[in-house]
């Protein structure tokens, strides 16, 4: 007996639209959204962070340079109806909050009076928020459905990896082979991380500017390739994101920071609660396969890593930062609610306090500090709500990998200047902007009927 058996394409379009409808529309076009989100991800990721285009700062990194244009092309998408999708949005309110608050204490950096150095800096920062918010805004608004947000997260995992093999290599060779790679158009400008000794071994910064930068990097993509390694749809692409999660599991290894170990843990905390029992018993046997890989290529990275956790009271690590707070909070005192002004405690005219809550607190007082953590938060229950509405384990899965990066970003911002290092804000940005997404495309105002009905002839 023959039987049809309804397909329906995953890209949908509106059958009623309304003030507060979510919709999405099949759109005659191969640029959007996504797509440019792909494009800056692969060079904010790959194209090493000290080529800048020639005369400008460090804020012209090419992906940098992108993300500004998103900004622009999200508001003039604003000002056109028929371009921008309709709905409330509430990252846009958390990144607003973030963004006047930043504003204010721009202002009144400037009405205290500002060193040169510290004048330059607020500004860099302004632009530097603007290029945040473009990405955050261009992936919270602008991707359309959940094909296009897995395209994004693919490019992204995929670029992590090759990131994450680049320090593996720099690990084993000692050798920078991103000094080697020129780009016409771009200009090489300034400090390069070079390498690190630590435990017998090197610390490794592949593409980015620090070597605890490649580590908080790598982690805030791992929970995606550990969702593509299980959730793939083919069984070759499952075993290409595994051994992209073995790239950037074992980059952030050859970092030898404390601050990607902490975070892995965090991503852990939240996904294992999630995971089947088959799957942590899977995700555990291949972690010690790593492990023992690591230890047979490297005795001493694990004994290194092992003790990177010892004494505080008489670790360097963090008895040098402890010695560092009397003098930032002699700082907030002094200015406590909106700070001295953003993006004006800058080195080397102030002390590097490598703890990005106490540089936000002293820059842009207790209000900044809320705001910031309220967008972590907000991503976070925006993330959690689109848990609870999605209906299959694969939407729940990326779901709860988007909030173990908003906890390791809560968390790791205490371990380093987060957000004064490009290539982690600007993904932070993006992991940002997808907690808005999936809420988005699981509200429960959306009404639609699919575009296309197709028919597969079955027997």
């Amino acid at each position: 007996m023959t039987t049809f058996t309804p397909y329906y394409s995953a890209d949908l379009e509106p059958s009623f639209v309304f003030g507060r409808t979510y919709v999405t529309r099949r759109r005659v076009t191969r640029i959007d959204a996504a797509a440019l989100l792909s494009a800056t991800v692969a060079l904010i990721l790959l194209v090493p962070a000290r080529l800048i285009l020639p005369g400008m700062t460090d804020i012209g990194r090419p992906g940098l340079v992108m993300g500004l244009l998103l900004f622009i092309w999200w508001l003039l998408a604003r000002f056109t109806p028929t371009l921008s999708m309709t709905g409330p949005q509430p990252m846009r309110w958390a990144l607003m909050g973030f963004l006047v608050s930043a504003l204010i204490s721009y202002a009144i950096g400037f009405m205290r009076g500002l060193t040169t150095m510290e004048a330059n800096s607020a500004d860099r920062m302004i632009l530097y928020y603007g290029v945040f918010a473009g990405i955050l805004l261009t992936a919270a608004d602008g991707v359309p459905n959940w094909i296009r947000l897995r395209g994004v997260l693919k490019v992204l995992v995929m670029c992590g990896a090759v990131v994450g093999a680049i320090g593996i290599i720099q690990y084993i060779t000692k050798i920078d082979i991103t000094t080697y790679l020129q780009i016409p158009g771009l200009e090489a400008k300034g400090w390069a991380p070079g390498f690190e000794e630590r435990g017998g071994g090197v610390r490794v910064a592949a593409t980015t500017t620090h070597y605890i930068e490649l580590a908080a990097t790598l982690a805030l993509i791992l929970p995606f390739g550990m969702h593509f390694a299980m959730h793939a749809g083919t069984r070759w692409r499952r075993q290409i994101s595994a051994f992209a999660c073995i790239c950037l599991a074992a980059g952030n290894a050859a970092t030898i920071s404390r601050t990607g170990i902490l975070a892995i843990i965090l991503m852990f905390v939240v996904l294992v609660p999630v995971w089947a029992w088959r799957t942590r018993y899977n995700i555990l046997i291949m972690t010690g396969v790593m492990l023992a890989g690591l230890g047979g290529a490297s005795p001493g990275l694990l004994r290194t890593l092992t003790r990177l956790f010892d004494d505080p009271s008489s670790n360097p690590a963090f008895t040098v930062r402890a010695d560092r707070y009397p003098l930032a909070f002699h700082y907030i005192s002094q200015r406590p609610w909106f700070g001295r002004g953003t993006g004006t405690w800058v080195a080397p005219q102030y002390q590097i306090l490598d703890n990005q809550w106490l540089v936000t607190l002293i820059a842009n007082g207790y209000i900044g500090a809320m705001v910031l953590a309220l967008l972590h938060l907000t991503g976070i229950v925006l993330a959690f709500l689109a848990y609870r509405r999605s209906s299959t384990p694969e939407d729940k899965h990326l779901c709860a990998a988007l909030i173990s990066t908003q906890l390791i970003a809560l968390v790791v911002a205490g371990t380093f200047d987060s957000l004064s290092f490009s290539t982690y804000t600007m993904i932070l940005a993006l992991t940002c902007g997808m907690c808005g997404t999936v809420w988005r495309l699981t509200h429960p105002a959306r009404t639609v009927r699919t575009s296309t009905t197709r028919w597969f002839l079955g027997n």
